[in-house]
């Protein structure tokens, strides 16, 4: 199995987030990444790479020139404001809800940064764009590689991308690299792609972007949206739209779920997928259903982890996965390593 790891996701690394409340430290942090890396390379699972490069068009496929063009010149225009702001996050603080307009983008840039996310928990720093892009690169060389013949592959990179729209950002997330990975399966050959979500937290940025399409299949487990962050997406009767009706499945679940409840929604996710007759699967790789992470709410276990990647390896298609959340600093590395074994 090879790991496309993002040298450079380090550069993205915000000082606070608003919680609960509170600006508190930001629960995404480098060592997230680094614990993966470390056991990766402690048990010599396959090889590690950078990424290959591309042309920034293929994030057109999934996310809208404007919102690639605030990305990358949001720094910019900050420091442009106060040069103090150079030791500043940029937090959003104001939203555009219902009956708000979208479509002009406006020339204030606290409003700006608002018409782009959804929350103020995902600090966007000088290094975000640069490891966001190249984090982008990871999933599309997993992706090609997963087209060249390989069982599997695996995108390692922070910040994560599930929560992305197609022109938002949010929960940590700024491009969302599942969806770059599946269209970019879609665009090279691969007629019907499956995506299967495990995070604790809904991916409601890939369900936006693939709701009314019939050839991409959305799948997540997580916790139930009535109690649990994204909460406005999520629930079991959003099944998608138009052309897409029916390729759409969210198994929520409340929180407490151990793995044996968990392990019957995966049962049921997997049989969907092969009923959809997926060509290929993309793995939205969530490690925050750990029960000691500090911002989720389901009980499982490090052991649980080995019997996700069998279940996964069970699939038989060939495998994008891609890392996401998984706040339990010092576990996420095993956690993550031993779905990756389990499947190999």
């Amino acid at each position: 199995m090879k790991t496309f790891y993002n040298h450079v996701h380090a550069q993205h690394q915000g000082k606070v987030e608003m919680f609960r409340g509170a600006l508190v430290p930001c629960f995404d942090v480098p060592a997230r990444a680094d614990h993966v890396l470390a056991e990766l390379q402690r048990r010599q699972l396959g090889t590690v790479e950078s990424p290959h490069t591309f042309d920034d068009s293929v994030l057109t496929s999934i996310h809208s020139p404007r919102y690639l063009n605030f990305l990358a010149t949001a720094w910019h225009q900050w420091v442009a404001l106060d040069a103090a702001n150079a030791d500043r996050d940029i937090l959003p603080s104001t939203w555009p809800t219902r009956t708000f307009r979208t479509d002009i983008e406006p020339d204030n840039f606290a409003a700006k940064v608002g018409l782009y996310s959804f929350d103020a928990g995902t600090p966007f720093t000088s290094g975000t764009w640069v490891a966001a892009r190249a984090g982008a690169y990871c999933a599309l060389s997993a992706a090609q590689q997963a087209l060249s013949g390989d069982r599997a592959s695996f995108a390692l990179s922070r910040p994560p991308g599930h929560h992305a729209g197609g022109d938002f950002f949010g929960g940590y997330c700024f491009l969302n690299n599942a969806a770059l990975a599946a269209q970019y399966l879609r665009d090279h050959g691969m007629a019907k792609v499956a995506i299967l979500d495990v995070d604790y937290h809904h991916g409601n940025g890939t369900q936006a972007i693939f709701y009314d399409r019939p050839d991409v299949f959305f799948a997540s487990i997580h916790g139930d949206p009535r109690t649990e962050y994204p909460f406005y997406l999520g629930h079991a009767d959003e099944v998608g739209r138009g052309a897409g009706l029916g390729a759409n499945l969210n198994l929520p679940l409340p929180r407490g779920t151990d793995f044996s409840t968990w392990s019957d929604a995966l049962t049921t996710a997997l049989a969907a997928i092969d009923r959809f007759g997926a060509d290929a699967l993309v793995v939205s790789l969530g490690l925050d259903t750990f029960e000691g992470d500090p911002i989720s709410g389901f009980q499982l276990k490090t052991a649980d982890y080995l019997r996700l990647g069998e279940r996964l390896a069970q699939v038989g298609l060939p495998t994008v996965l891609v890392f996401e959340g998984g706040y339990a600093v010092q576990a996420v590395g095993i956690n993550a390593v031993n779905v990756l074994e389990a499947f190999v």
